[in-house]
Parts: structure tokens; C-alpha cells; sequence
């Protein structure tokens, strides 16, 4: 059960956190500090209508995302396996993180109580947050509607520099 469902605001240190990963093995959020902007993602399923839109969405700005000096990591409660099938059919290029546990969307506030079909069940809301360089939230959308998402976060890295 999520313990401190509240999501880290905007200006706040970002939650560390250090994941499986595909297709690096692993990845710390501090090994970016300095260096590059962090788009971070987090979606419930790998393979689902909405994630792979929203997923895609991210894969066909990455050009954008690069240039601004940023990395994109996507975070679900799935597998590296899963990952790895995920990313590898829709030609993701950026690293998809594992949560299986989901320790890191419950510091990150996403791990909430979902219903579907009268049934309640916890699960990971759908949220981005854009973590500048320095390892502080920059910008959050804690519920997200995949619908032009990509743009709208493309628009809030260019106001960064």
C-alpha cells in the first residue's frame, strides 16, 4: 500500500532511485546530475493502447529531447523482459526502467487506487515530470492524458534552458 502518495514538487529534489534497466542493466538517476535533463515517464503496462501511444509519442521527439540535452527513461511495474519485447517492437530508443516492486512510483506519488469495472485495485497513474540538470523537478504532470502529451513536454523542456 502506498505510504506518502504525495507527488514531489516542482523546484524539489527529484527522488533518487537506481532501477534494472533495459537495455543497460541498471541506471541511477544521479549519474545524469550535471550533465543532462531527465524526462521522466511512468506508465502502467507495457503493450497497452495508451502506453504504447504514449511511448511512441516520446520515440518520434527523441531528436528534439536530445538536442536539449536531455534523457528520456520510462518507468513501469513490468519486467526488464517485458521491456526488452516492448522497446525492441516498437523501436524504442531510450531506456525503459523496472519498478517492479514499485518502491520508486510510490516516492514518486504515482502508485494510487484505481477502479475499473467496479473493481479497486493499485496500480501507476500515469505521470511525467522533467528533472533538470541539477536533479530537481522542474516540471510535473501528475495525471497525464496521452493525447499531445509529448508536445506539451517538449514545450516545457525548451522554456528550461
Amino acid at each position: 500500500m502506498a505510504t506518502d502518495s504525495k507527488v514531489p514538487e516542482v523546484g524539489k529534489r527529484a527522488p533518487a532511485f537506481t532501477l534494472p534497466a533495459y537495455p543497460e542493466g541498471k541506471v541511477r538517476l544521479s549519474e545524469f546530475k550535471g550533465e543532462k535533463n531527465v524526462l521522466l515517464y511512468f506508465y502502467p503496462k507495457d503493450n497497452t493502447p495508451g502506453c504504447t501511444t504514449e511511448s511512441c509519442d516520446f520515440r518520434d521527439r527523441v531528436t528534439t529531447f536530445k538536442k536539449n540535452d536531455t534523457v528520456i527513461l520510462g518507468i513501469s511495474p513490468d519486467s526488464v523482459k517485458s521491456h526488452e519485447k516492448f522497446a525492441t517492437k516498437f523501436e524504442l530508443p531510450f531506456t525503459l526502467l523496472a519498478d517492479e516492486d514499485h518502491a520508486i512510483a510510490e516516492k514518486y506519488g504515482v502508485w494510487v487506487e484505481k477502479s475499473m469495472y467496479g473493481k479497486k485495485y493499485m496500480g501507476i497513474q500515469r505521470a511525467t515530470f522533467l528533472i533538470d540538470k541539477e536533479g530537481k523537478i522542474a516540471a510535473a504532470w501528475p495525471k497525464v492524458k496521452v493525447n499531445g502529451h509529448a508536445e506539451e513536454v517538449a514545450q516545457a523542456l525548451k522554456e528550461l534552458d
